[in-house]
């Protein structure tokens, strides 16, 4: 081989171990979003299982919000919806796929404190942070500097509702009936408990602490339990459907109390299951039309109503609505689609027009606001009045 040849193959080599260097260079992965047109929000929430239908009326009002408001930073927003089917393990599972498969900037969801939990550790180990429609347990946030909230807490919702039993009412004693195996359920009984004993000046107030699971179709055993103790509420927040459920062997065995529970209560399948006999059933929630808050829930009302017609405009999907521009504005704060720099822009959250009120992410990350108190009259769900932080 001569000189000039030699020179050539050399020459061919090198060109080769730099082309290889540079496609090396140019796949290495880049931070969520910053190498895009698109920025990609991920969305985990229940639309299968117990749970589903709270997932529908969130989801309706993110697609809304994405709709009405589908760019941020001269890109395209992209959804990436994961179904988490109302078990904590697939929540896990999802805010996973969300993350390592799909690479998104930021998270929102889930419906439910449990499933929210399970998603929680993960997004946080990750750091990519995630805004909760309306997981409302104080241990959804707790430890996790990534976990934020558009709702309130249930050491709020649990005082609202047993100051409005006993002011309202005239309650004087009560009975708790809880389902033992969600988060939601136990914690928010606990804080209803406590308010209650503080306003009633009576620690035998709380006549009855009865249980069930997720699931359970007969109440009889819980319910035979109270009927002689005749109390003046019944505190049973849980799931909508066994829920229902509940309150109909209640009256079918002849229990006249006021039955009392939190915001899973607001979906049409309450009324369904329910009938007749949740007239009268009270429960605190995030949201109503008829006592707007800011313009944007003017806004809100509005598109929901073209976009859903015959549907009734609910807590879920205004809190879907607030959860995606509330992450949208972070996102426009920070400049940046880069997770972190979401996180810290949605720690600095204040004074944020939604369309459930004004949005304040606190130390915490949970929103300080106003809560909503409604009552089933005539079939449907009734404003009764608003409830603010002390």
């Amino acid at each position: 081989m001569n000189k000039k040849t030699l020179f050539m193959v050399m020459a061919v080599i090198l060109i080769g171990v730099f082309a290889i260097t540079g496609c090396g260079q140019q796949t290495e992965k880049s931070p969520a979003g910053t190498d895009s047109d698109v920025i990609k929000i991920g969305v985990y929430e229940p639309l299968t299982g117990a749970s589903a239908a709270g997932g529908q009326m969130t989801l309706e009002g993110i697609k809304l919000a994405n709709e009405m408001y589908p760019e941020v930073l001269g890109k395209k927003i992209e959804l990436v919806i994961e179904d988490n089917k109302t078990d904590k393990t697939e929540a896990a599972n999802a805010v996973s796929r969300l993350i390592e498969k799909h690479e998104v900037s930021a998270i929102i969801g889930s419906y439910g404190s449990s499933l929210s939990m399970g998603g929680g550790p993960v997004a946080r180990d990750a750091g990519v942070p995630v805004v909760g429609c309306s997981p409302t347990n104080p241990l959804v946030t707790l430890d996790n500097e990534y976990y934020f909230r558009v709702c309130f807490i249930d050491p709020f919702q649990g005082k609202v509702v047993a100051k409005y039993a006993y002011e309202s009412l005239g309650a004087k004693t009560a009975a708790i009936i809880m389902d033992a195996s969600n988060d939601y359920s136990v914690g928010l009984s606990n804080f209803f408990k406590k308010a209650f004993i503080e306003f009633t000046g009576d620690e035998n107030c709380i006549v009855a602490e009865l249980k069930y699971k997720t699931g359970d179709q007969d109440f009889t055993g819980q319910l035979t339990s109270i009927k002689e103790l005749k109390p003046d509420v019944v505190f049973a927040p849980g799931n909508y459907g066994e829920s229902a459920i509940l309150i109909k062997q209640a009256r079918e065995l002849g229990i006249e109390s006021v039955f009392m529970g939190g915001d899973t209560w607001e979906a049409p399948e309450f009324l369904d299951i329910g009938e007749a006999a949740v007239e009268g059933a009270i429960f605190s929630t995030h949201y109503t039309e008829e006592a707007p808050v800011t313009e944007v829930s003017g806004e809100f009302l509005k598109a929901f109503k073209e976009k859903y017609s015959g549907n009734e405009a609910n807590a879920f999907a205004a809190l879907g609505f607030d959860a995606y521009l509330v992450v949208r504005d972070a996102i426009e704060r920070a400049g940046s689609a880069d997770p972190q720099a979401i996180r810290d822009a949605l720690a600095e959250t204040k004074g944020f027009k939604g369309a459930t009120g004004i949005i304040t992410l606190d130390e915490n990350g949970d929103a300080e606001k106003s809560a909503v108190i409604k009552k089933v009259e005539g079939g449907k769900f009734v404003f009764v009045g608003v409830v603010d932080p002390e």
